[in-house]
């Protein structure tokens, strides 16, 4: 299993596009494999022929470096490999349950040898009134055997009582003292009555939404998170696109979309404010000097960030052909590495598609800062005049990890980014 991504640990086989037996040459492909990011061809580096397959279409959490296939220089040497198994390959079928249980179960049982004073039980848990329990403390209360019976019947829990035996044994008395004081032992536990019977379908996760959990619950319990919101009047940007848009659509071009502008104004944002633009490690915090902007995009495999590189660099126009072309890869899950690396912010945008008016994102590690923009829409204000008006506005959240991004820091930044939205002309100077 080779490493594909920086972040791959395993990966899971989704198709075979060669069979056993067959010759394969330098380049072709030889399986498809899932990893955290994407689903990535891998190809042959040898010529030879595949003898065997190991782990087969649907295997699972294969560790990277494990043996997936093997390879023979001739094809004589095939049959050779016809019945092999390595002890670690994995399986493409759903893995058995252990029968090591009922073997040990078979054979006749130990006696039990009785329980030292001196040293707590460690492989049964405790159970009140019948058996000895451990405290909160981890001290084991002892009782005697007709205490422990007692007990039991009256349903009265022995970490409750204390003891005048010897070393604090609970005895007879004891229980039967407090059953006479008149204190109430814990009523049991009313039967439950049985859930209604519901009816539901399991769907898989696949690599990609089990990493992608993994990393945003290690972004929420690591990094301090903090919110800023700011609203942006848009109605200059709104008229610009439509002039830009006419152009393009005479020239052939992509349209421009208000979060192609969102993303440009971003990215100059963090050109003005480089703080915003970094990472947090323990030693010192690495502030970056390329704007890449990792754009969230949603698709059937799960949440996927392709990344626009240089984008403080790059016109409207190319930031619109490169966000349509990324976004298609990746509902394709054709994205390759090149395509997810390296991005050093990240723009959410539930608005446009989706009419969120305003949400707060969780930030993608090991970034320190995530924007979530949410709908335009119209609202009444004053005008000069002291008459009233309509404006088209926009809220913006940013998140910021406070461990590399002060209050002041991150509000600085959404100060140039709302000057950058509001007057666009200076976007395309």
């Amino acid at each position: 299993m080779p490493s594909l991504s920086p972040t791959m640990t395993q990966g899971n086989i989704a198709k075979w596009r060669k069979k056993e037996g067959g010759p394969v040459a330098p380049g072709d492909v030889l399986c498809e494999i899932e990893t955290d990011k994407a689903t990535l061809e891998m190809e042959a580096m040898d010529e030879g022929f595949l003898a065997k397959i190991l782990c087969g279409d649907g295997s699972k959490d294969i560790p990277v470096g494990q043996a997936i296939a093997i390879v023979v220089d001739s094809e004589e040497e095939v049959p050779q490999f016809k019945d092999y198994k390595a002890d670690k390959a994995v399986s493409s079928s759903p893995p058995k349950e252990k029968s090591a249980p009922k073997e040990e179960a078979s054979k006749p049982s130990p006696t039990p040898s009785p329980p030292k004073p001196s040293s707590p039980s460690q492989s049964e848990p405790p159970n009140l009134g019948t058996e000895s329990t451990i405290a909160d403390a981890g001290d084991r209360v002892f009782a005697s055997p007709l205490a422990r019976k007692i007990a039991a019947e009256k349903n009265v829990p022995l970490s409750s009582l204390k003891g005048t035996g010897p070393n604090g044994r609970i005895v007879k008395a004891d229980v039967e003292e407090f059953l006479a004081s008149g204190a109430k032992a814990p009523s049991q536990r009313p039967l439950e009555r049985p859930l209604p019977s519901l009816d539901f379908t399991d769907i898989p996760n696949t690599q990609i939404r089990r990493i992608t959990a993994q990393r945003l619950l290690f972004s929420k319990q690591t990094i301090p998170h903090y919110y800023l919101t700011v609203d942006t009047r848009v109605d200059n940007l709104l008229a610009l696109r439509t002039k830009l848009n006419n152009l393009q659509e005479a020239s052939g071009g992509k349209r421009i979309s208000i979060n192609d502008f969102v993303l440009k104004a971003a990215a100059m944002a963090l050109k003005k404010v480089p703080e915003c633009n970094s990472s947090w490690t323990d030693e010192y915090i690495r502030q970056y000097h390329n704007v890449n902007i990792s754009v969230a995009v949603q698709t059937d495999f799960g949440l996927l960030v392709p990344v626009v590189q240089n984008a403080d660099k790059k016109g409207l126009a190319a930031i619109a052909e490169d966000v349509k072309l990324l976004a298609e890869k990746a509902k394709k899950n054709s994205l390759k590495p090149a395509d997810y690396e390296g991005g050093t912010f990240t723009v959410s945008n539930l608005g446009g598609p989706f009419g969120v008016k305003q949400f707060c994102a969780i930030i993608n590690p090991p970034q320190a800062c995530i924007l979530a923009v949410g709908t335009t829409e119209k609202r009444v204000i004053s005008d000069s005049e002291g008459g009233f008006t309509t404006a088209t506005y926009m809220s913006s959240t940013l998140s910021c990890d406070h461990r590399v991004v002060d209050g002041a820091i991150g509000a600085r930044w959404l100060g140039a980014f709302k000057s950058y939205i509001e007057d666009p002309i200076t976007l395309i100077l």
